[in-house]
């Protein structure tokens, strides 16, 4: 039977900075985590001259047991950090244009998102109760697996032909002769 994960509400923080670059006006950035806060949509926390920092929502952070392996990893990380997973709103004129999609202590899970391409991904420096409560995690989780080697089986692979190609594929002749040229010998 399947553990239900435990799951902890976390805020996340992004920060609006003027843009360098003169096609978009800001750049946006998660820059913190709030754990156990309340529900957000795009609250102001702060101000500074043009910056902005933003309470921009608030999702679950999902701790499975069978996950603890990637929470290590996490974990001895110079820095441990939580990935945050967020995707462009449809509307390019949008007041907000991310939305947040996640947040995870899973190295692996955020190197899943980065394959994609899709979303915009940070990483963001844990605050040091949530490493605690992280690592109090997967010290009452974790369970380390034993290294079966995998055995060969018997079958002979010293039996193929050379010039043959694979048995499997059914050829008519040997597939390194060389072409016919068309021309009589």
């Amino acid at each position: 039977m399947r553990k239900a994960p435990v799951s902890l509400p976390l805020g996340i923080v992004i920060r609006r900075t003027p843009s360098v670059n003169r096609w978009v006006p800001f750049a946006w950035q998660a820059v913190a985590v709030l754990p156990g806060a309340a529900q957000a949509d795009w609250q102001v926390l702060r101000e500074e001259g043009e910056a902005v920092e933003f309470h921009a929502a608030t999702v679950p952070l999902e701790l499975w047991h069978t996950d603890t392996e990637a929470y290590l990893a996490t974990l001895s990380a110079r820095v441990p950090s939580i990935g945050v997973v967020m995707r462009e709103t449809e509307d390019p004129d949008a007041e907000h244009p991310y939305e947040i999609l996640l947040a995870t202590a899973s190295a692996y899970e955020f190197q899943d998102y980065a394959d994609s391409g899709e979303e915009l991904l940070e990483l963001v420096p844990m605050p040091e109760g949530l490493v605690a409560f992280l690592r109090d995690f997967v010290q009452a989780h974790h369970e380390e697996e034993i290294f079966v080697k995998r055995r060969r089986d018997k079958k002979r692979i010293d039996l193929m032909e050379d010039g043959r190609g694979d048995a499997r594929i059914s050829q008519l002749s040997d597939v390194f002769r060389a072409p016919r040229t068309g021309r009589p010998h």
